[in-house]
């Protein structure tokens, strides 16, 4: 059933890395329940290495695969549900939904009936194995937790209209990473999915059949200009697109509002948003959830796209003791955890195209961090071996880009420190040091994350807002300065010329991993 190696990996569609082969399995809307956890607490056993990572389109990763998996284990796989039953359409990208869908109190309806819909439509038709891997569903169904500025090629997000529940499209087009654009077109829940299937069919009837990539959803929109695109879609339809501007309709940009505990719109439930260290999961703490969600809820999990996790329809008197039980588990959900925002790729561990070792450099500054200081609301800090940014799509409040600097004829790891701010097209936001070697980098975050907490306007003021209210000049002598915090002083950063390399952005032979 496997077919290979091929560019994007997915469960019957592996994938080279530096540490193996890769395994995708694809969670549409990141539900799933027990069975299938312990199924692929399994596969990571016998077949990877003892653990798997959670993606930030809340899938699962299952690395270091060294031992084929067969047929007959693939085939168990998609009867309990995983995995597509047709593994033509496998490598197609995870749908996406908010983790909260159908147990947020403050949502405006339920999406999980649209993944559903739309993942048996992909199934439904071989022809939607033309679709780029890359053809990317977001379903937002406008509850506290959103995922609607998640970088999507097509997002339906629901809005409110005279007391009626709508959908209002939003297409990526423009420039690569810039948000998604509201089209101005408004959709009943019945339109949704059909409208979808419309636009799959006529970027199918675009495709150069000739040519070996497939372009993206927004190469297309941009090339037709995104009206004709829509033009041809609605000549696919049975009605007639209903256009309203809405000057109000704004993509909420806050996250990680789901670590903690929160009542569900069940009464007398709760869930649980759990801290996932870098989104890794080892095996027996897969098994250890599995059998929480059975005791304690309704045996499901949820992943999120913060690669975080979720147990769902907890009763009130046992959230305690689920607590306690984490614990053991070497989890928690507290919000003061550094590791509830911290994100990094998988490294030179994993990925050649990777100059540094992020996982390890990320752990280590936690550790470091988690004994000098504490948070009182989660900090984005983002590691990424190289410029193409695999782990995290959108902006952070601190993002470390890797880089290899000669130091006194040797060659050690270090980063260039953006901070949040800036336009789409500064991907990692606005440079603040340059060459940062890795020993310096704890010392000189705790100074920037102690200052901001001692110079914030209030305590609900995120470090993206206070670093967006200096230019990098003044935020340089902010967090130099001794007056700013009077426990620790920041370490000088040689900013004299120092040879530097870059991972470029493409690399022969590489795989995005």
């Amino acid at each position: 059933m496997s077919s290979g190696f091929a560019t994007c990996p997915g469960l019957f569609y592996s994938t080279s890395a530096e540490d193996g082969i890769l395994s995708r399995i694809r969670i549409p809307g990141g539900i799933l329940d027990s069975i299938q956890c312990r199924a692929i607490a399994d596969i990571a056993d016998h077949h990877g290495g003892g653990y798997v990572d959670v993606t930030n389109r809340a899938n699962l990763q299952v690395r270091e695969i060294h031992t084929k998996i067969n047929s007959q284990v693939l085939k168990h796989l998609q009867d309990i549900g995983l995995g597509s039953s047709n593994t033509a359409v496998d490598h197609i990208r995870n749908i996406m939904t908010s983790p909260t869908a159908g147990i947020d109190p403050q949502e405006l309806i339920d999406t999980r009936p649209f993944v559903q819909g739309w993942d048996d439509f992909i199934a439904a038709y071989p022809a939607l194995s033309e679709l780029s891997a890359k053809f990317s569903v977001c379903f937002d169904g406008g509850g506290t937790v959103s995922v609607s500025d998640r970088l999507n090629d097509i997002t339906f997000a629901a809005v409110l209209i005279d007391g009626s529940v709508y959908l209002r499209l939003y297409l990526s087009v423009g420039a690569k990473g810039a948000p998604p654009s509201d089209v101005e077109i408004l959709l009943s829940p019945e339109q949704c999915l059909q409208i979808l299937a419309a636009l799959a069919d006529v970027y199918l009837a675009h495709l150069d059949t000739t040519s070996k990539r497939k372009p993206r959803l927004r190469e297309l929109l941009n090339t037709l200009g995104y009206e004709n695109y829509l033009q041809e879609v609605e000549q696919r339809l049975p009605f007639p697109l209903v256009r309203m501007r809405c000057e109000e309709c704004q993509i909420p940009t806050a996250k990680y509002q789901h670590i903690g505990i929160y009542p569900q719109r069940q009464q007398d439930l709760f869930y649980i948003g759990i801290v996932l260290p870098l989104g890794r999961l080892d095996s027996t703490q897969m098994q250890g959830l599995a059998d929480l969600a059975e005791k304690y809820g309704s045996g499901t999990l949820r992943l999120t796209p913060w690669q975080n996790l979720l147990l769902t329809d907890i009763p009130q008197q046992w959230v305690i003791d689920v607590q306690n039980q984490l614990a053991l588990l070497g989890l928690d959900s507290s919000i003061t955890n550094i590791k509830s925002a911290l994100v990094a790729c998988s490294g030179n561990k994993g990925c050649a195209a990777s100059a540094t070792d992020t996982k390890r450099h990320a752990l280590s500054l936690a550790e470091y961090l988690e004994t000098r200081l504490t948070l009182d609301r989660p900090i984005n800090i983002h590691f990424s071996g190289c410029i193409k940014s695999c782990a995290q799509h959108t902006k952070s409040d601190i993002a470390l880009l890797g880089v290899s600097i000669e130091v006194d004829n040797r060659t050690v790891e270090g980063y260039h420190v953006y901070v949040g701010g800036g336009d789409y097209n500064q991907k990692f936001g606005r440079e603040l040091y340059q060459y940062v070697t890795f020993d310096k980098l704890p010392p000189l975050l705790e100074q920037m994350l102690k200052t901001y907490k001692i110079q914030r306007t209030n305590p609900g003021e995120s470090f993206g807002e206070f670093t967006n209210r200096y230019a990098i000049a003044q935020l340089k002598q902010l967090f130099a300065s001794p007056d700013s915090n009077s426990q620790t002083e920041c370490p000088t950063i040689s900013e004299m010329p120092m040879k530097s390399t870059v991972i470029p952005l493409q690399l022969s032979g590489q795989k995005r991993t």
